[in-house]
């Protein structure tokens, strides 16, 4: 079956996904044949000379993909894949390196996910003001082809109020996009070819990460600290590499949490501009913020007007309607216009509509009053838990606005292996390999609290201290029965 030799310890990938890899491999191979029954993980554990708690997790994964059955008390079982028809897909779909999700099962209190909570959605007032787009004069024309750049009723105001707030200058103009995904995928296309270097924070979110990474660009991380990206590295990496693009956080980083203060955004700002690189600006978290007064973005810092800002609704309120935007000069809102043009003529202007009138009739302002308060409890809630429930020797950030915060546990842990023992104290997260660039942090993960209610949050909570606390004492017992070193 599978030698020890065929792991590698000092692999990025960790063990317990190792072992399940070469097992489906054997599986789709056909070495190991449908029904066939596997070592029980005691025994395979030590035929490998690993910790059983590795092969268990390698044992549910495969059962969570569809490769085994597990029966209990007889042991774990092959479920080989039915070939259908003739074209082997496997063989002609390049490997995959996305992060896989954690779909949320039924009783499940789920950390893993970074989205407002829907029991706070404002549904009477949505419902309304979706009659009023509706039965306006304008409902004909709204569900017509639209223009690539957005919907003008709704460009119009956020410029205005950017405008206002400084964010926007006379040169500037702005641009629609289907979330803030789809605007960094545009700055991909457009800025970021292949063979360009792009920085960015490390741990960040998957899905900036892989917008550019897979397109090609040369992705570099630079480690994040409680005050957000780390000037010293940022500066010397700076100096090292021929930056196109420099793409930064400002407030309540995702995964960690972090905001950083004014003085180190100009810092950031004027590092850049000696360089020669585009700073762009993700803020989509700054209106989450719970308790202390908003920082000035970094593009309202940028003295030369340059940094491109991000910004989103999907946060504050109704994600599922994909409405964010891009505030930058002139010149390249054009060209990424075109680029939007290409992929998708135009976004959803019903969306938009709908938005826009959520926001201009006031009913915006009063449900994020009800957000901040509902999420600064909440965040209150997480951070005393983290105090009270994760085991001796662990650290985590202490944000003050967002979604999410950054725990490191203690010792050898590894947050993505201990992830199916969580599951089966109906409990989930995220681990830190998700959010790796360049270093991955085995023992690091993401709570994501925003969604949950305070006495989910307190439960789960509870059931990650077991699951913790159970792996420091297999840890303390695997090293208590280590083999001393012969004395010679």
């Amino acid at each position: 079956m599978l030698r020890r030799s065929e792991l590698n310890p000092k692999s990025a990938t960790p063990l317990y996904r190792q072992v399940s890899e070469k097992i489906r491999a054997l599986i789709e191979s056909g070495a190991l044949r449908d029904g066939e029954r596997l070592p029980p993980t005691r025994e395979l554990a030590g035929r490998l000379g690993l910790n059983r708690t590795t092969v268990s997790a390698a044992y549910e994964l495969l059962e969570a993909e569809g490769f085994l059955r597990g029966h209990v008390g007889r042991g774990s079982f092959v479920h080989a894949p039915r070939k259908i028809g003739g074209v082997k897909w496997t063989g002609m779909l390049a490997p995959s390196d996305a992060p896989r999700s954690v779909p949320e099962r039924e009783g499940e209190i789920s950390f893993a996910s970074s989205k407002p909570s829907q029991l706070l959605f404002p549904l009477e007032e949505f419902r309304a003001t979706c009659r009023e787009v509706i039965d306006g004069e304008e409902a004909a024309s709204i569900l017509q082809l639209g223009a690539p750049a957005g919907y003008a009723p709704l460009r119009r105001y956020l410029l205005e109020r950017a405008r206002e707030e400084g964010a926007a200058r006379a040169g500037d103009d702005i641009l629609i996009t289907s979330g803030v995904q789809q605007a960094f995928d545009l700055i991909q296309r457009v800025l970021a070819p292949p063979g360009e270097t792009v920085l960015m924070e490390d741990p960040v979110y998957p899905g900036l990460r892989n917008a550019f990474a897979r397109a090609g660009a040369r992705v570099v991380g630079v480690g994040v600290g409680e005050d957000g990206v780390d000037l010293e590295r940022l500066e010397r990496t700076l100096a090292r590499e021929r930056a196109r693009l420099v793409v930064v956080t400002s407030n309540f980083q995702n995964p960690t949490g972090a905001t950083l203060p004014v003085e180190a955004r100009r810092a950031l700002a004027r590092m850049a501009a000696n360089a020669g690189a585009v700073v762009v600006e993700n803020d989509i978290y700054g209106e989450l913020n719970y308790t202390r007064e908003a920082l000035p973005t970094l593009k309202q810092i940028d003295g030369s007007g340059d940094t491109v800002l991000l910004r989103s609704f999907s946060k504050l309120a109704f994600p599922g309607l994909r409405v964010g935007w891009v505030i930058a000069p002139r010149a390249l809102v054009a060209r990424l216009t075109e680029a939007k043009q290409y992929t998708d003529i135009h976004s959803d202007q019903l969306g938009q509509a709908v938005v826009h009138r959520f926001a201009a009739s006031g009913r915006l302002e009063a449900h994020r009053e009800r957000v901040r308060a509902a999420g600064a409890e909440r965040l209150r809630a997480v951070l005393t838990a983290c105090a009270e429930m994760l085991p001796p020797g662990s650290s985590y950030t202490r944000p003050w606005g967002g979604m999410s915060l950054w725990v490191r546990l203690p010792g050898g842990l590894d947050a993505e292996a201990l992830l199916p023992a969580a599951r089966r104290e109906g409990v989930s997260y995220l681990p830190g390999r998700t959010f790796a660039v360049t270093n991955a942090e085995p023992g690091g993960l993401r709570l994501s609290f925003a969604q949950l209610p305070v006495d989910q949050i307190r439960l789960g909570m509870e059931r990650l201290r077991r699951v913790f606390a159970r792996a420091v004492e297999q840890e303390a017992e695997a090293r208590e029965f280590e083999p001393a070193a012969a004395l010679v």
